[in-house]
């Protein structure tokens, strides 16, 4: 009897272990970009934890809430107009510091945007990229070193890797778009800036990665459109749009594939890039976007495509906020570079308080309006990895 019992709660432990082999083994995933997908209809909620931060609305901490990066412990924000301010707040929304650096000076920064600022919380340090180098404070706006960089090269979507390292798409901009060399994914030292390592995905040919908008005398970079780098599951996702593979990183600094595309990007004319926006235990969240812009200027046709890792297919999606009635659909565009905290959306206060006459809120999107009056600042929605 004792022998049965054994082998009964042993079939149990392997069948449980094929069941979630079965979910997440992502071998061979491969989308087709020009292939219509059935539709998908998705909750926020039930794939990621949702929380809303109300920002202090006090006179000294007032601001247009652009968030620049998210920690356990802080949120640093600044304004839409490139005033230079930088808002400090702690993980409930309480103002804590505001400074601004702003100048032409080699203490100072030149300007500041999203992807260009990295909060490093186990050092308490702020790193901001201004196209001289990075300049480095701490969380009161002291200025504390200036990181030098080599000549002709600019970052894109600076990042956190390890303590001391940030990763960044490091890019030449006397780079070749016949060259058959990726431009290099870099591992940089906070102490100096020096690069201590380089990752090339294998690439057939580069593509051109910008639209000239002839009318408007304007050209348009699609590499800023997306996040070629962010954090997955103690590996990094990376993303060239010339591949016809989106790569995982992993900490040897080894790569493997992780999701293909057909057919090759190199075939299309006009192309149709793919890259992924969020990745759940359940579904990757993926876009495609097309290179030929249609209506708006500059706004490039996008389809929004989710990998289910359960039932292995692909849908088109729709998300939706649940804490709207009726549910509000949610579009999310870019990540954040945080293995936790995945992506933001700002949400201004009037137009909470005014659904919130309405009966239009419901849990804890409610219980933040339900403390909101006439507050200046915006309420933040930050959707993290389920716990």
């Amino acid at each position: 009897m004792k022998k049965f019992f054994i082998l009964i709660i042993s079939l149990i432990v392997i069948t449980e272990g094929r069941g979630q082999k079965q979910v997440g083994n992502d071998d061979n995933i491969t989308i087709d970009v020009r292939k219509d997908y059935p539709m998908k209809e998705l909750i926020l909620q039930d794939l990621l934890d949702v929380e809303y931060i109300a920002l202090d609305s006090s006179d000294e901490f007032v601001c247009q809430g652009i968030v620049l990066d998210v920690g356990k412990k802080f949120i640093i924000v600044k304004n839409v107009k490139n005033d230079g301010d930088i808002f400090i707040f702690d993980g409930k929304g309480k103002g804590l510091k505001k400074f601004n650096r702003k100048g032409q000076g080699s203490e100072e920064y030149l300007s500041i945007s999203g992807s260009d600022v990295v909060l490093d919380e186990d050092n308490e340090e702020i790193f901001i990229y201004d196209r001289r180098g990075i300049v480095v404070y701490n969380l009161y706006g002291k200025f504390l070193r200036r990181l030098t960089i080599r000549d002709s090269v600019s970052f894109r979507a600076m990042q956190n890797f390890v303590r001391e390292h940030f990763i960044v798409r490091y890019m030449d901009q006397r780079h070749d778009v016949t060259s058959l060399k990726s431009q290099p994914f870099s591992i940089v030292s906070k102490k100096d800036g020096s690069v201590v390592n380089e990752i090339r995905i294998p690439l057939k040919k580069q593509i051109q990665e910008y639209v000239e908008l002839k009318e408007e005398r304007a050209v348009i970079f699609l590499n800023s459109i997306f996040q070629p780098v962010f954090p997955f599951n103690e590996s990094w996702i990376l993303t060239d749009m010339s591949s016809d593979t989106i790569y995982r990183l992993l900490p040897d600094y080894s790569m493997i594939p992780f999701i293909s595309r057909t057919p090759s990007i190199h075939s299309m004319n006009p192309e149709i890039f793919l890259f992924p926006i969020i990745l759940t235990d359940r579904y990757y969240l993926l876009h495609t976007l097309k290179k030929t812009p249609e209506g708006i200027p500059g706004v490039f046709p996008r389809t929004k495509l989710a990998y289910d890792r359960l039932e292995r297919k692909v849908y088109e999606y729709a998300i939706y906020n649940n804490d709207y009635t009726p549910k509000r659909e949610v579009d999310i565009w870019g990540v954040l570079g945080n293995p936790e905290i995945l992506y933001y959306e700002k949400i201004e206060a009037h137009e909470l308080v005014e659904a919130n006459e309405k009966g239009e809120l419901k849990g804890k999107l409610k219980e933040v309006a339900d403390g909101l009056e006439d507050d200046p600042n915006p309420v933040i929605m930050l959707i993290k990895r389920k716990q």
